[in-house]
C-alpha cells in the first residue's frame, strides 16, 4: 500500500471548528503542521488543543491564534505557560500514566490526531520516533490521524510502530527534529549528584529526567554495576554509561537488558544512539509508569525534582504559588514504584536555594502551591548539604531533618519556623 502525500495547507483543512485535536509532543512535535493549522485562525473558532510537552513556538498559545485555539494541556512546558495561566488556557492535574484513560473513557474525545512520523518501510510502517508516550491511544481513538512524515525522525524500537494505512493525511517534511544541548551541570549541582550518586547501588533500575542534576548523578556513575534503565525519558547523560558497559540492564526484571521509556530528548548524538537501536524499548506512558510494573524491577532508585518543600516534607513541583509552572507527570507513579521495589529508593534532588537566593525548603508552601507529591511519599531528600531520609521520622523528626540540608542562611529562620509548630524538640 503507497502512501498519498498531500500538502501541509490541504492536510490541516481536515480540522473542523469546534473540534478537538490532539499534538504529538517533546522532540517530536510536528512544527510544520501545526504552523499550517495556526495558519486557518481566521477561518476557524473554538479548537480545542490537548497536548502534553510541546516544542517549538507553540503560535497557537499567542495572539492573534488565540481567537481561534484554546489550550487544554496534560503538562505546561514554558511555550504555552503564559497561556495556561490566563483566561485561554488550562491545565488538567493528572499522572502521566493515566493521561491515555482521557482518551480511552471518552473523557476527551479526540477528533484529529497530529503526528510526527519516520517514512515506510519496505511493509508501510512508520515509527513514532523519540515520543510514544500517549500518542498511540490518541492516534487509535482520534477520527482523523494527519502525519508529518520526515527522514530525519529516528526508527525507534518497541510500540511506536504504525502502518500508513491508519494515517488519513500525509504531509513530506526534511528538517531536524527538536533537540536540547547537552547542560552541564555547576558547582552546587555536582554536589548535589555526588550525593545521589552514593545512594545508587550496583544492580540499581534508575529512572530520571533531563538537566544538570541528572547528569551531575550519572557522572558520578562511572564505578557503577549492571545497571538498569526504566523510566519516562532519558537523555544524553546515559551514553558514557552504556558505552562503558556501566548500564546493561542485565538485573532488571521486566525487559532485562533493555533501557525502557516512554520518550527521550537530547543531542542528535542521542538520536543517532537511538535509531533502529533493539536496545531502547519504547513503551506507552501508561506502561512505563504503572507503579505495578516500576516496583517489579529490582532496586528502583528515581530521582525526581522540586519547585520546594515543607518541613513535613510536602513536595511542590509543577507550581509557583497559584502559578501552573510545569505538570504533575511522572514523579509520584516513579516515588511510590521506587518506594515499593525491593530495595528501592524514592529521592527527591533540588538545591537549596533558587538563583535569587530564596530557600527551597520552607516552613509552608506558598498559597496557591500545588501538593505534587505527599509527605508520606516522600523518601530521600537531596541538597548540595546533604541527603536525608524522612521515611517513618515524625513531623518534628522530618523539620530537624530538612533544615540539617538547608542553606546555612536559613537554616536559623527554619528552626525558629518549626519551634513555632511544633515546640521543643
Amino acid at each position: 500500500m503507497s502512501i498519498k502525500y498531500c500538502s501541509a495547507e490541504e492536510a490541516v483543512n481536515l480540522v473542523k471548528s469546534g473540534q478537538r485535536v490532539f499534538f504529538q509532543g517533546a522532540a517530536m512535535t510536528p512544527q510544520v503542521i501545526i504552523d499550517s493549522l495556526c495558519d486557518r485562525y481566521k477561518e476557524l473558532e473554538d479548537v480545542e488543543i490537548v497536548q502534553m510537552h510541546t516544542e517549538g513556538n507553540a503560535k497557537y498559545s499567542q495572539e492573534p491564534y488565540q481567537e481561534a485555539f484554546k489550550i487544554n494541556s496534560c503538562f505546561v512546558a514554558g511555550n504555552v505557560r503564559r497561556a495556561v495561566n490566563a483566561s485561554k488556557g488550562d491545565y488538567i492535574p493528572i499522572f502521566l500514566s493515566e493521561v491515555d484513560q482521557l482518551f480511552k473513557r471518552n473523557i476527551l474525545p479526540l477528533d484529529v490526531a497530529f503526528i510526527h512520523v519516520s517514512p515506510p518501510d519496505k511493509h508501510g510502517y512508520c515509527s513514532l520516533g523519540t515520543s510514544i508516550d500517549v500518542t498511540i491511544t490518541a492516534m487509535e481513538k482520534a477520527k482523523l490521524v494527519v502525519a508529518q512524515i520526515n527522514p530525519q525522525v529516528p526508527r525507534s524500537h518497541g510500540d511506536g510502530i504504525i502502518h500508513i494505512s491508519h494515517i488519513d493525511a500525509a504531509v513530506q517534511v526534511n528538517e531536524p527534529i527538536f533537540g536540547h544541548d547537552v547542560v552541564t551541570p555547576n558547582e552546587i549541582e555536582s554536589s548535589i549528584g555526588k550525593n545521589i550518586a552514593e545512594l545508587v547501588e550496583d544492580g540499581a533500575t534508575l529512572q530520571m529526567g533531563i538537566g544538570a542534576i541528572p547528569n551531575a548523578v550519572l557522572n558520578n556513575l562511572n564505578n557503577h554495576k549492571n545497571l538498569g534503565i526504566h523510566t519516562e525519558m532519558f537523555s544524553d547523560g546515559i551514553l558514557p554509561l552504556v558505552k562503558n558497559d556501566v548500564i546493561t540492564g542485565e538485573n532488571k526484571r521486566v525487559k532485562p537488558g533493555k533501557i525502557v521509556t516512554c520518550f527521550a530528548m537530547g543531542s542528535q548524538k542521542l538520536y543517532d544512539f537511538i535509531d533502529d537501536n533493539p536496545f531502547v524499548h519504547f513503551k506507552e506512558a501508561n506502561y512505563t509508569n504503572d507503579t505495578a510494573i516500576i516496583r517489579l524491577n529490582p532496586k528502583v532508585t528515581a530521582i525526581n525534582s522540586a519547585i520546594e518543600i515543607d518541613i513535613t516534607g510536602q513536595i511542590c513541583a509543577d507550581t509557583i504559588g497559584k502559578y501552573q509552572f510545569s505538570g504533575v507527570g511522572g514523579q509520584m507513579d516513579f516515588i511510590r514504584g521506587a518506594a515499593l521495589s525491593e530495595g528501592g529508593k524514592a529521592i527527591i534532588a533540588m538545591p537549596s536555594v533558587t538563583k535569587k537566593g530564596v530557600s527551597k525548603i520552607v516552613p509552608f508552601l506558598n498559597q496557591g502551591a500545588g501538593v505534587t507529591t505527599t509527605r508520606a511519599h516522600v523518601h530521600y531528600v537531596a541538597t548540595e548539604y546533604g541527603v536525608v531520609d524522612l521515611f517513618g521520622k515524625n513531623l518534628k523528626q522530618r523539620a530537624q531533618a530538612l533544615t540539617s540540608i538547608a542553606h546555612p542562611d536559613h537554616r536559623e529562620a527554619l528552626d525558629r519556623a518549626a519551634y513555632e509548630r511544633f515546640g521543643e524538640f
